[in-house]
């Protein structure tokens, strides 16, 4: 006559089973991608030139609500937006901007970002703000940085006041558009840097 098969080797069973189930699918799960917007061809600024270099101070960048997130937030027709739950900016949006066109700027002019560090006694000193007025991401398709930026000498009372609107067309996948929008910040920062140029030439800027 056949014995019954013990309760506790069907739940053991059932247990290892399930065990396995959560296993397989933490293996499986996407892990976070990060993405900067600072370095690349940026971090290769040139030496201050010699005798009387540059100064200016970036200011903290603003950035819009609706991005003001860890995640990438893509758009697509009819006003959906996404949150990219797996694909992260490596610090807050306004810094990586901010980081961005500090090293841009410094690239363009051979100048030094002193933001709370003082400058050199006697020295000309640029203050630069900028507003970022729309940071659309749409895959596949663009990317786009609308933004009011300002140039002010700081012994003078008269301030540069532009808007840029650049838009990079951008392949499918993450990383070309973050690509988009760091090209998008080059511009900008050379776009500013422009603007600095004129001031301290005693010009107007065409923008």
């Amino acid at each position: 006559m056949p014995f019954p098969r013990p309760q506790r080797d069907v739940k053991g069973a059932a247990l290892a089973l399930s065990l396995a189930a959560v296993l397989a699918g933490c293996a499986s799960a996407p892990s976070d991608q990060f993405y900067t917007l600072s370095g690349g061809a940026a971090a290769t600024a040139p030496a201050p030139a010699p005798g009387a270099p540059l100064y200016f101070e970036m200011r903290p960048v603003t950035v819009p609500a609706q991005v003001r997130r860890p995640q990438l937030v893509t758009s697509s027709s009819g006003g959906r937006v996404e949150l990219e739950e797996h694909h992260r900016w490596a610090g807050p949006l306004a810094d990586e901007i901010g980081g961005a066109l500090s090293l841009g700027i410094a690239a363009e002019l051979g100048a030094i970002d002193v933001y709370r560090s003082p400058a050199p006694k006697g020295s000309t000193l640029y203050r630069i703000g900028a507003n970022i007025q729309r940071f659309e991401s749409a895959p596949g398709s663009y990317a786009l940085v609308d933004a009011v930026w300002n140039v002010r000498k700081l012994d003078d009372s008269e301030v540069i006041t532009c808007r840029s609107v650049l838009r990079e067309p951008v392949g499918a996948g993450y990383d070309a558009l973050v690509a988009g929008h760091r090209a998008a910040l080059a511009k900008l920062a050379a776009a500013i840097a422009a603007g600095v140029r004129a001031q301290a030439e005693g010009r107007v800027p065409g923008c």
